[in-house]
């Protein structure tokens, strides 16, 4: 186990995860049953975007389990690069959690300006070099990536700083996962705790000086 991967268990650990694919997919029912019932929705039109409204139906299916407690993580709405809508982030405690649809579970979203920032920003902790500059830094940004149009897969990944390079660290398919857990993850090594200790700890410090929430 490398810092990427002890890292995401401590921001997401399992007993969490296995919320992640009932959430899924109750939004993809309650998707399919919207454009069924939706004339609007069946024009061929429509059919060509499904895609946005099963991603509205996951931000709402997130929103909720945030809400609800089931995930103990604050949550809000933040603007595109470009102010022409809004994305859902959720916080753990030193990391940012966007949602994507993907085609191929091997490759990043397509690379649009907020994502690239958010590489750029947060990766830095992962190759073990501090932010510089008044424009770096922020927390490590952690992908929840699911499948398009068709859900057989989820994951959760630690995107690379290059778009073209992947994940750091990505999880296995999430869709396989039981829906309760029996037993308890086995501990990580001392050394990949100190190590997400370490981490936190310069995220921490980085914060404070640099006033970033």
């Amino acid at each position: 186990m490398d810092c990427a991967e002890a890292f995401l268990r401590d921001q997401i650990p399992l007993a969490l995860r296995t919320f992640i694919p009932a959430t899924l997919k109750t939004a993809y029912e309650a998707a399919a049953l919207l454009i069924k019932d939706e004339p609007i929705l069946n024009v061929t039109s429509a059919q060509d975007n499904r895609g946005r409204i099963i991603q509205w139906a996951v931000d709402l299916g997130f929103e909720r389990l945030c809400m609800s407690g089931q995930w103990p993580f604050d949550f809000r709405w933040r603007w595109f690069e470009r102010p022409t809508g809004r994305y859902l982030e959720i916080l753990p405690s030193h990391s940012a959690v966007t949602i994507s649809q993907v085609a191929d579970p091997s490759k990043q979203p397509r690379d649009v300006a907020f994502r690239a920032n958010k590489r750029l920003n947060g990766q830095g902790w992962l190759a073990g070099l501090k932010p510089e500059g008044e424009d770096a830094g922020g927390a490590p940004h952690i992908l929840l990536f699911h499948g398009y149009q068709t859900l057989n897969f989820a994951h959760l990944g630690l995107p690379r700083e290059d778009q073209q390079k992947g994940y750091h660290y990505r999880s296995p398919n999430l869709m396989l996962l039981p829906h309760v857990v029996s037993s308890p993850e086995p501990p990580p090594e001392d050394t990949d705790i100190e190590a997400v200790v370490t981490l936190k700890e310069e995220i921490d410090k980085w914060r404070r000086d640099n006033g970033d929430q």
